[in-house]
């Protein structure tokens, strides 16, 4: 896409726990300060980049279909469906011309 990754923050229960309780993760003390410390360095040198606005598809060409149910058949939900045991057949309203 063209955007710099400034930072890699690996996946650490530690460093998930911590922020999740609002704790200061990226102190001087702490194990996690230089990795803090350099992700601040690159946002400050890097310069700015404005991305290419995607389309729809373009936006979904980023993952797989898989990921995002492009190949999902969606089928209408029935009135069963959707009224369970209180659901009753009516007479539909089509009109029907067998002789035109």
């Amino acid at each position: 896409m063209g955007i710099p990754v400034l930072a890699a923050i690996p996946q650490d229960d530690d460093l998930r726990k911590k922020s999740a309780n609002y704790q200061i993760v990226g102190s001087y003390e702490s194990q996690w300060g230089p990795m803090f410390e350099q992700l601040g360095i690159a946002v400050a040198e890097a310069p700015p980049v404005k991305p290419k606005p995607l389309s729809q598809d373009g936006l979904l060409g980023l993952f797989s279909a898989e990921t995002t149910g492009a190949d999902f058949v969606l089928t209408p939900a029935t009135d069963a469906d959707m009224r369970g045991k209180n659901a009753a057949v009516k007479p539909s309203l089509e009109v029907v011309y067998d002789n035109v």
